[in-house]
């Protein structure tokens, strides 16, 4: 017995060593995998905020988005046949929607560009409506041109408000007239100033812009 037992005692204490070395490595490799994939998170993050900026200046500037535009990529699932009956389906909703939005555009233009009869209120109401859907101003037009219309300083939310009671049927957001505004100050269309925490905006009066000073020609 005890010329076995030592044999055995230093398989045991090999087998101990290994192990341990092996949980050590494990969670080395945790901590590794934890650290990228918090890394990847903020990354997500970071580029879910820009797109949220970019989509509500592109809204602000009036730019309306094409009609095959890249949506968010969605998680992967399990079955493939799942995904491929729903891209199946999401292809022929827009078959579908591309003749009927055909339809709906030339019929607005064939509105707008028939003739009214004298008597048909009908054609008339119709006329009017298809060209108060083309000539709509767009949001950034509405902010400058309020504005201009105002003999103090207004802060986004104070124009979010008026243009909201204004133009209802606008949905007008704080947070896109706010980029609409900082749009406009960046192309020296609206001046911004601050009083305290708060930020106002201004139009530049026409009259008070400088002009180039006159060159005399005489000699």
């Amino acid at each position: 017995m005890p010329e076995s037992a030592g044999p055995v005692t230093e398989l045991a204490s090999q087998y101990v060593s290994q192990v341990t070395n092996d949980l050590d490595r494990n969670l080395k490799e945790q901590d590794r995998i934890t650290s990228e994939i918090a890394s990847l998170q903020e990354q997500l993050t970071a580029l879910q905020h820009d797109r949220s900026i970019l989509l509500n200046m592109r809204q602000a500037l009036g730019i309306t988005a094409p009609a095959d535009s890249a949506a968010v990529p969605s998680p992967r699932k399990k079955s493939g046949g799942t995904r491929r009956t729903e891209a199946r389906k999401a292809a022929a909703g827009k078959a579908a929607a591309k003749p009927a939005a055909g339809k709906v555009a030339a019929g607005t233009a064939a509105a707008a560009s028939k003739p009214v009869a004298p008597n048909d209120p009908e054609a008339a109401k119709a006329k009017a409506k298809a060209g108060s859907e083309t000539s709509q101003p767009t949001l950034i037009e509405l902010v400058r041109r309020h504005l201009a219309e105002q003999s103090e300083p207004r802060s986004a939310a104070e124009v979010a408000e008026a243009l909201g009671r204004a133009h209802p049927d606008r949905g007008v957001q704080t947070k896109v007239v706010r980029t609409t505004l900082e749009n406009l100050v960046a192309r020296n269309l609206a001046h911004r100033s601050k009083q305290g925490s708060s930020v106002f905006y201004t139009v530049p009066d026409e009259s008070t812009r400088e002009k180039p000073e006159d060159t005399d020609t005489t000699e």
